[in-house]
């Protein structure tokens, strides 16, 4: 059920600046909190206790913008704190986080919004609107070396003004439905974050635009304060870094779906490079959960000692996350894959069915389509991946002109050029999937080699357009995003236009799409552009993992039941976090160890949303 209040305009005219005025306000607004919908947390959850987790690399920075701050900790500083709505996960409504209600505009571009008066940063200055408008400022200047929230806070948000010193009005660029103005808005990883002014004061501002001109080299190591459950507290450069709970008296506990989540004091992320390593440290009890979603992990190493006795648990849990972009990636601006032939060839020389089968116990989905799947009527009906025929490839590759087999088995054009290209990926235990593609590749006369590039270092490297092909898997939203992959001013290092594809075609579909109002012709217009992709073989369609998997000590509990449509990690404080540690369950299973007691084995599946 809806809580609704009417404002009149009459005191909203008075407080909105000449932007806002512009936009024809109606006569009384319809206030909107939804305030009512199903919990999913646990009123069991306890407080307390310190998750000990591990990444692969240590980041590259602790900006969350700007240039290598993708493969860092951005998750904790931007992606996973609170916006001003968000989505409910099982029924999608639209629920409270930093504002508290809002009202929609009869322009179809302008949401009102009343910020919760509670809300303070980590380091306890409180959230006002001032934060909303810096906000504007600092994703706008070009300090921050940041194309894309340039790009986005400039020609999709028009506006940001302040009404009071906890109301704002947004206004976006274009017309769109009030429900696409949420999404636009609220997105995860480039929604509407309010900036910490005090933080970010500049030293140096020539441009005049409120930001350091150093900013990057800055705040490149610099820990700034988030209006999320968790602050860093301790960095061990190359070793591992603390986050720690503002504490029980978190402003976000007055609002009724954030109780009993976030329920760890500290979350310990220490750096282990090799997955074999990290695995062993966690079946000695040095870390607390270990991701299963391998199928070689989960179908046959999950079955030592630890997991017979009943002191580690496996979990299984289906979602119905959306999937986003990804499979391998085509640089168009290499050598020979500037040819649509070539491309055509990689695409039908590359055998992810196989690999799915062979490789991955068919624990694994192929995505229709290179740019994701999920985005309901954006997605075309018809888009199946192209299969592996290695046939087709070498009838394409011998219309580039490499119609000869060489020595090897390898084709070669007159100019007697291999046709070789390199895959790069990020993560060691995918060796035997990229392996796998290049044994299969060469059916049709194709090398692929592997270029393993360690950790967040792999992003950054294709980041600067110096692959091939790219191994990468990007997050995707309800809304598919195509600017920011294919439009051609994004040709260029720094963005993730990971094909540096250019087309007068494609950025008119895209500037067209991202300004149509209308639903219908704006996913007509999404049809095509995925038409695009397909035709012109920019993205080989890889898998989809529709669920996750995880290895957890028994003092690990959680809610039942323990999944919703949108949990992607069960034990993960960036994601929903509804999970928490009983210390006094923890202390009777390491006092049952010294002793040699034993527990049942448990693994629970969860299968209440698969697809």
């Amino acid at each position: 059920m809806k809580n609704m209040l009417k404002l009149s305009a009459v005191a909203i005219i008075a407080a909105l600046g000449s932007a806002a005025q512009a936009a024809e306000l109606p006569a009384d607004l319809t206030w909107v909190s939804n305030m009512e919908e199903p919990l999913f947390a646990s009123p069991e959850a306890k407080f307390g206790g310190t998750l000990r987790t591990h990444m692969a690399s240590f980041p590259q920075t602790l900006r969350s913008v700007g240039p290598d701050s993708n493969s860092g900790l951005r998750h904790h500083f931007m992606d996973g704190v609170p916006k001003l709505a968000g989505r409910h996960p099982n029924t999608g409504k639209w629920i409270p986080q930093l504002a508290q209600e809002w009202a929609f505009g009869d322009d179809n571009q302008t949401v009102y919004f009343k910020l919760d008066p509670s809300a303070r940063w980590s380091d306890g200055e409180k959230v006002t609107a001032d934060d909303y408008l810096f906000m504007l400022k600092y994703y706008r200047s070009k300090d921050i070396i940041s194309p894309w929230y340039n790009d986005f806070f400039t020609n999709k948000i028009e506006d940001v003004v302040k009404l009071d010193d906890y109301t704002i009005a947004v206004k976006s660029v274009a017309k769109m439905t009030n429900d696409e103005l949420m999404v636009q808005i609220n997105l995860p990883s480039n929604g509407l974050q309010p900036r910490p002014e005090h933080f970010f004061k500049p030293k140096k501002d020539e441009n005049n635009d409120g930001i350091d001109d150093n900013f990057v080299r800055r705040y490149n190591f610099k820990s700034e304060p988030t209006t999320g459950p968790y602050f860093m507290d301790k960095v061990k450069k190359g070793k591992s870094v603390t986050f720690k709970h503002v504490g029980e008296d978190w402003w976000g506990y007055s609002n009724r779906y954030y109780q009993n989540r976030y329920n760890v004091e500290k979350v310990r992320y220490t750096v282990i490079r090799d997955s074999d390593i990290a695995r062993k440290h966690f079946e000695k009890g040095n870390l607390d959960t270990f991701g299963l979603v391998l199928p070689s992990l989960w179908h046959e190493k999950a079955n030592t000692k630890p997991y017979q006795d009943g002191y580690i648990h496996k979990f299984w849990g289906y979602n119905q996350v959306v999937q986003g972009a990804g499979g391998l990636w085509i640089n168009t601006a290499q050598p020979l894959l500037d040819d649509r032939y070539v491309r055509a060839g990689v695409t039908y020389a590359t055998d992810f069915d196989g690999m799915i089968a062979n490789v991955l116990r068919g624990d694994y989905a192929r995505k229709p389509h290179g740019m994701g799947f999920g985005h309901g009527g954006y997605d075309r009906s018809d888009n199946k991946a192209p299969a592996f025929e290695p046939e087709v490839a070498a009838e394409y590759f011998a219309k580039a002109g490499f119609n000869k087999i060489g020595p090897d088995g390898i084709r070669v054009n007159a100019g007697g050029e291999r046709l070789s290209f390199a895959i790069t990926y990020g993560y060691q235990p995918h060796t035997p999937r990229i392996a796998y593609l290049k044994e299969q590749a060469k059916k049709a006369g194709l090398e692929l080699t592997l270029n393993l590039v360690d950790g967040s270092s792999a992003f950054k490297y294709v980041l600067e357009k110096k692959h091939d092909l790219a191994f990468i898997n990007m997050g995707g939203g309800e809304i598919p995003a195509y600017w920011e992959y294919l439009h051609s001013v994004n040709a260029k290092p720094q963005t993730n236009n990971h094909t540096n594809f250019r087309s007068p075609e494609m950025d008119k579909l895209i500037d067209s799409y991202n300004k149509e109002f209308d639903l219908e012709k704006k996913q007509a217009l999404s049809h095509q552009i995925q038409k695009v992709v397909s035709d012109e073989f920019l993205i080989v369609p890889g898998y989809m993992v529709p669920y996750t998997r995880e290895g957890y000590w028994r003092w690990l509990k959680y809610p039942t039941p323990a999944m919703t449509k949108q949990t992607s990690s069960l034990f993960s404080v960036v994601d929903l976090a509804t999970f928490w540690i009983d210390e006094e369950d923890k202390k009777a299973t390491l006092s049952a160890m010294k002793k040699g007691k034993t527990f049942e084995p448990v693994t629970v599946i969860d299968d209440n949303y698969k697809l």
